[in-house]
């Protein structure tokens, strides 16, 4: 298949290139299907309220919903070169608005488990990090970290828009009303996607951002499951792709899993009401935002093992502290664990793409999802884990401490992580759309 664009940018054209049209379209279909992050935490004691479910079995329902976001991202990578974009992305937004929505009606556990956990995490793994990677490698050269940093910051969006109404709706009209406002958000996406994204530049007869010279498109080695598969095997044989995963498995662990699901049920414990807790779980996402856009920053000019090191353990700092620092009302010590937490929220993306793109080259959409699926995978864990934690001792502090400690086994993960070629200017190598030769050498040749 011979690429030939159409038409492409000239150089100084002021006209906005489509790639920027297609990431802002990716952001508000990452940030409306963020919507459900808002409900399980909000919604945790209501629950145990209305139909007496512990902390552990709403932490069930999301530990299935986490591992499927997780394990689904390797395969709408996949699915979306075989299928196309657009109509893996549609479906991935019916099937959140399904499982909200149904969901209102539920009455019993297993329902929960279904809805909350298949369906919505059907969706979710849909639009998840291997859409931020395949977006940012197939439509840019230049400012690929930048954009990287803005897809991420999508869902910490989702989370500051959604959280406060979600609470606020929670508070006043009940969960049922809150969990219709996400079904809302889901389904107003859907349009925008159908109309405004594309697969790839090619498609407008565009070259992606920032490219000299016509790029063609890689293909499928083989169907798309098979594709996921050969992703894995590919990833498996170099050793740096497991020191991603179990870092990322961690970073999982600290951020969805535990703050993201447990967060306002813990400093309810400590007398703090509902809504309050809300806001400051919003504001990590204001500082998300903030912090991951400028992490893509870095990660175009700072080598990225050690900007890893620096969050993971601050990261387990401020576990460390947090049970000290919770209390009936907002103090200042409270806020500084949310703005620091906020920044390092998912800071760590930027530069674990950065590393794997270093590796993978165009591999790295497929690759990436599986070290995403151990992120997820270590998501699940925690919410699961931290709610019989809490079930089992009255309170969360054991579960911050021991997620503390594991900040420190990232960190240690990170630092032992090796660019392919050592030699050579790391940051040059994370820039280029293929795999460095170092790579060939070191890996593929064996």
């Amino acid at each position: 298949m011979t690429f030939t664009p159409r038409r492409s940018i000239a150089p100084g054209r002021p006209r906005l290139h489509r790639a920027w049209i297609v990431a802002a379209v990716s952001f508000v279909a990452i940030l409306g299907a963020a919507g459900f992050r808002a409900v399980p935490s909000v919604m945790m004691d209501p629950l145990h309220m209305e139909f007496g479910w512990s902390h552990a079995t709403v932490g069930a329902a999301m530990s299935v919903n986490m591992m499927l976001f997780g394990l689904t991202a390797p395969f709408s990578a996949a699915l979306m070169d075989r299928f196309g974009v657009r109509p893996v992305l549609a479906v991935a937004l019916v099937l959140i608005a399904t499982g909200t929505g149904v969901g209102t009606v539920m009455t019993a556990s297993w329902q929960m488990l279904l809805l909350w956990g298949v369906l919505v995490g059907l969706g979710t793994g849909s639009i998840s990090m291997g859409f931020v990677a395949t977006v940012s490698t197939r439509w840019f050269v230049e400012k690929r970290g930048l954009v990287t940093g803005i897809l991420t910051a999508a869902s910490a969006t989702g989370q500051l828009i959604f959280l406060p109404v979600v609470a606020a709706a929670t508070d006043r009209f009940g969960w049922r009303w809150a969990s219709l406002i996400v079904t809302g958000a889901a389904l107003a996406v859907v349009p925008l996607v159908l109309v405004f994204i594309r697969d790839r530049p090619g498609d407008v007869g565009l070259r992606p951002f920032g490219a000299t010279a016509d790029v063609a498109p890689a293909p499928l080695a083989a169907g798309s499951f098979s594709a996921a598969f050969n992703g894995l095997l590919r990833g498996a044989r170099v050793p740096v792709f497991w020191l991603l995963a179990g870092s990322f498995a961690i970073c999982g662990m600290t951020t969805n899993g535990l703050i993201g699901t447990h967060f306002i049920p813990a400093a309810h414990d400590h007398g703090m009401p509902t809504t309050v807790a809300a806001g400051l779980l919003a504001t990590i996402g204001v500082f998300d935002v903030a912090g991951t856009i400028f992490s893509g920053w870095l990660t175009d000019r700072v080598r990225p093992q050690v900007l890893l090191v620096v969050y993971y353990l601050g990261r387990g700092v401020s576990l460390m502290l947090l049970p000290a620092l919770l209390s009936p009302h907002a103090e200042p010590s409270t806020w500084v664990f949310i703005i620091f937490y906020g920044l390092d929220w998912v800071a760590t993306v930027p530069p674990t793409i950065a590393i794997c793109r270093a590796w993978f080259g165009d591999a790295t959409p497929v690759v990436f999802g599986w070290i995403f699926a151990a992120h997820q995978i270590g998501a699940a864990v925690a919410a699961f884990g931290a709610g019989a934690i809490r079930d089992a001792h009255g309170d969360y502090d054991p579960a911050f401490w021991v997620a503390a400690g594991l900040c420190v086994v990232a960190a240690a993960a990170c630092l032992a992580i090796r660019m392919p070629s050592d030699d050579a200017d790391d940051r040059d190598e994370i820039g280029t759309t293929g795999p460095p030769k170092a790579m060939y050498r070191s890996t593929l040749s064996r």
